[in-house]
């Protein structure tokens, strides 16, 4: 493996893979916080133009992250497809990038979803521009099924993300029709609890399986506490649709989270199970729900010298063993020490859509940012519409575009409904049948101002309030 070249008669050589790998990635944050980016342009072009020049058989044979004391690389590695792999395997890094990006084999692209390992796609997205990354996303299409029809040409789905600082389910209840009357909520609607209790958590699953029976909405619901709160309130009799966990890229940050990879076989299990015994007219079998973040790992101390990018990619690879019906990147959450700026979340976004859509997952988005950091709600357009070009499955949906619980900014319903015009694109199916048979909407467009519908649909909200209680 050659790990040195020469850049305007200046010499760089590199230590080993993960060196190349870290210098090769664009401007983070937490790679500088972490003491492993490139320390100029001229290196970080070093680094790119070595890891062009590798062979996708070189990266397989130098794993990053230990498989022996790593489970999150053996996953990875004993998950490869390594017959599909075996037509790509000599391609370099940089000839690999050609053919995502080769008009005439984009229908042989989905074959690659299983021959790639996560290290793979994340060396490719260092070798692309933020419009590379849009284009090649853009030819994926990854559909699932729970109770309705997710990832379809021609659809944003939204995940209506209807917090409330005190677990209020009045007010939880009452935002999740907002949004719901504005045309969202296909993806998921999901609630992130203040309290992580399984009292709390059944509360909330509970009222919003009651919102969706009461209005025959075809979506979902999930109350994302941690895996084993939810597990207990299915136990206890909650309605579980989707079942949710945050996941990282290595054994150790998944420790940090108090999860496993046993532990989410065990929840995958348990969760179908509970889907077959019951009433529902289930449109497939996916039921898990992950979201991730670049920068989680450091965070946890568990980033083992790897730059943020190869670890969120990582990650993805745990998610994809467990066939999701739904997964996002909360690209800006973590805060600017992992991503300072627009600039970092932006690309950091159109990276994570990338790579989880070449790895075959129905890859969403939270475009987000914290108050402290150096973007703002231009910045989230921005992104929003960008992903949505790209062929994004679902993007998360907030109040007025700022999260009254988690304290940070995202996009309203009104942002997701005006790229949905811009661009032509529509609910998911099921959905948009739904919107169309309640008047919310006509001919396949949001109607504007106060409608019967509206005021029909609002007034039910006192009774199942009370059936609730």
């Amino acid at each position: 493996m050659k790990l040195s070249t020469t850049v305007r008669h200046e010499s760089f050589s590199f230590a080993d893979l993960r060196e190349v790998f870290a210098k090769a990635n664009e401007e983070k944050s937490g790679d500088q916080l972490a003491e492993i980016a490139a320390r100029s342009e001229s290196e970080r072009v070093a680094a790119k133009r070595v890891l062009a020049d590798l062979s996708l058989a070189e990266i397989i044979a130098n794993p990053l992250v230990d498989p022996d004391h790593d489970d999150v690389s053996r996953l990875i590695l004993d998950g490869q497809d390594r017959r599909a792999f075996s037509a790509v395997s000599s391609l370099t890094v940089g000839e690999f990038r050609e053919l995502l990006l080769d008009d005439s084999v984009e229908d042989d692209l989905a074959t690659l979803h299983w021959a790639v390992t996560p290290e793979i796609a994340a060396a490719v997205a260092k070798l692309m521009s933020n419009k590379d990354l849009v284009l090649s996303a853009s030819r994926f299409r990854i559909i699932t099924r729970c109770r309705n029809t997710m990832g379809m040409p021609g659809v944003l789905g939204v995940r209506v993300q209807p917090n409330h600082p005190r677990d209020d389910i009045g007010g939880v209840l009452l935002s999740a029709l907002d949004g719901l009357l504005l045309g969202c909520g296909d993806a998921m609607i999901g609630v992130n609890p203040v309290s992580e209790s399984v009292d709390a958590t059944v509360g909330l699953l509970r009222a919003l399986d009651q919102l969706i029976s009461t209005y025959e909405i075809p979506t979902q619901a999930c109350c994302l506490a941690h895996i084993s709160t939810q597990l207990e309130a299915m136990d206890r009799g909650a309605p579980v649709d989707l079942l949710f966990q945050s996941v990282s890229g290595t054994q150790a940050g998944n420790e940090s989270f108090g999860v496993s990879l046993n532990l989410l076989r065990e929840g995958l299990e348990r969760v179908r199970e509970h889907h077959r015994n019951r009433d529902v007219a289930w449109a497939g079998t996916q039921a898990m729900y992950f979201e991730t973040g670049q920068g989680s790992a450091l965070s946890a101390g568990a980033h083992h010298g790897v730059d943020q990018l190869t670890l969120e990619a990582r990650a993805y690879g745990v998610a994809r063993a467990f066939d999701p019906f739904l997964i996002n990147s909360v690209v800006g959450f973590i805060g600017p020490e992992y991503l300072a700026d627009e600039r970092q979340i932006t690309r950091a976004g159109l990276e994570d859509h990338f790579m989880g859509k070449l790895l075959g997952l129905p890859m969403g988005c939270d475009v987000c940012y914290t108050n402290h950091a150096a973007a703002d709600q231009n910045s989230a357009d921005n992104l929003l519409i960008l992903l949505a070009a790209a062929g994004c499955n679902y993007v998360i949906g907030v109040p007025c575009s700022g999260d009254v619980m988690l304290n940070h900014q995202s996009v309203s319903y009104h942002d997701i409904a005006g790229v949905r015009k811009l661009l032509n694109l529509n609910p998911a199916p099921e959905f948009a049948q739904w919107l169309e048979s309640r008047g919310i909407f006509r001919n396949g467009r949001l109607r504007s101002g106060e409608t019967p519908a509206e005021r029909k649909m609002i007034s039910g909200l006192t009774p199942l309030l009370e059936a609730v209680a």
